[in-house]
């Protein structure tokens, strides 16, 4: 089941999401859960009672508050979800990407163009059913998918974690008890009792240290390099990636 959230401050626009939503779900045989709401408030003040969802499709001007400082506000505390914004304003598109949007689609809500941006985001959700993290963080509670995470350390009794997108978010907790959620099963691998790191994000492996991704360079305890090149290379492929 894919959970939606959808919000305008139109009710013919929400009627017409609605039907767009039952259409879309019944033509493509998926199981939607679909939730309106007639403002931001509304909706952000369910997400803090702990409602979550995959999507939210949602207008940018609102009365109370627009739906730009909305999804400011919700990716404090849910950097997961899809924000889809459907709106008549062309003026916000560029700030849209501050807030990670999925997409930003303007009105008028034309059928064929709706099903071809719930087509897209479908299949990203598809591809991120993953065992998503819950944590507390110093700005509030953040959902997190696995993937989204680079490496983890632990640094003065705190857990600092790197996303992919370069936002580092701190935590309480222990790296051990992260160690048991995001073993190898889901890709992780411990290099060092500081450091968890993302095995899709490795770019080099040597005797000393792991490259990843972003550049960033971890060092490896010495005698440890045997150990985890086997556990990388179990990884790799077990993901079938082309090892040169």
């Amino acid at each position: 089941m894919v959970r939606i959230a959808y919000c305008d401050d139109d009710p013919a626009v929400l009627e017409q999401l609605n039907h767009l939503l039952e259409r879309y779900g019944a033509e493509r045989n998926l199981e939607l859960q679909c939730t309106a709401y007639h403002s931001a408030l509304d909706l952000l003040a369910a997400m803090e009672r702990g409602q979550r969802y995959q999507i939210i499709l949602m207008d940018v001007l609102m009365p109370g508050e627009n739906g730009m400082d909305a999804a400011r506000e919700i990716r404090q505390f849910d950097a997961a979800v899809k924000l889809i914004f459907l709106t008549s304003s062309p003026e916000y598109a560029v700030e849209s990407y501050s807030v990670k949007a999925f997409h930003y689609h303007l009105k008028p809500i034309r059928q064929i163009n709706f099903y071809m941006v719930m087509d897209q985001v479908m299949q990203h959700c598809d591809q991120e059913q993953e065992e998503k993290l819950v944590l507390k963080t110093k700005s509030g509670i953040t959902v997190l998918a696995p993937s989204q995470l680079e490496y983890c350390e632990v640094m003065n009794h705190t857990l600092l974690l790197h996303l992919t997108d370069g936002e580092t978010l701190s935590c309480s907790g222990k790296l051990d008890q992260l160690n048991e959620k995001l073993d190898q099963t889901n890709g992780f691998l411990r290099i060092h009792r500081s450091y968890l790191v993302n095995m899709a994000c490795i770019r080099q492996l040597t005797s000393k240290a792991v490259t990843l991704a972003s550049g960033m360079e971890l060092p490896l305890p010495h005698g440890k390099f045997s150990e985890l090149k086997d556990a990388y290379l179990t990884y790799a492929f077990e993901t079938e990636q082309v090892l040169l």
